[in-house]
């Protein structure tokens, strides 16, 4: 499954549901791409959630992306796999996992995303778009603007990689960083 989805859903710690009940629910109302985004939590609880996760996204027909963790997105036949710009070179998580792997990675500016895309990237997400508090060590916000300008820059050099926005958006989000190009 190498179509990228042009929405994504990344899953996250929500006071009163689980990782599963959310990826449910969104599998339910026809979300077809999810990230399993689960921070600090031990190995054997993470890798749990990923086997559940994965049951559920097989039963819709989703793609699973497992985020940062290469072991466990082959341990349970995900998808793919989502790094960040310091969790594990990308061209070596395209090494062990091999070419039917989706890898996406994320990033902050157009030079980024070109040597993601050199290294082997199905994808980048790129962002924040603003400011969220889900990710500790946060880049420079982007913005609409921002955003609105890499993906000109990629267009001018024609350059094609699917680019996700991420990063702190809400519903009202949507319609403008569709118009900027992004998925």
């Amino acid at each position: 499954m190498n179509n990228i989805s042009r929405f994504h859903f990344l899953s996250q710690d929500v006071e009163g549901k689980s990782h599963q009940q959310l990826i449910r629910e969104v599998c339910e109302n026809g979300a077809r791409w999810v990230q399993l985004r689960v921070k600090n939590k031990p190995k054997e609880e993470w890798l749990k959630i990923a086997e559940e996760a994965k049951k559920i996204t097989d039963a819709f027909s989703a793609a699973l992306i497992i985020n940062d963790n290469i072991d466990i997105a082959k341990t349970i036949n995900a998808d793919g796999v989502h790094l960040g710009q310091n969790d594990f070179p990308l061209s070596e998580a395209r090494k062990i996992l091999g070419e039917k792997f989706i890898i996406g990675g994320s990033t902050n500016n157009f030079e980024q995303i070109i040597e993601m895309r050199n290294n082997g990237a199905n994808y980048v997400g790129l962002g924040p778009f603003r400011f969220t508090s889900t990710k500790e060590k946060l880049n420079p916000v982007l913005g609409i603007e921002k955003i609105s300008e890499i993906i000109s820059q990629l267009k001018s050099n024609k350059i094609e990689i699917p680019v996700i926005a991420i990063g702190g958006i809400t519903i009202n989000d949507l319609q403008n960083i569709i118009d900027a190009g992004c998925y």
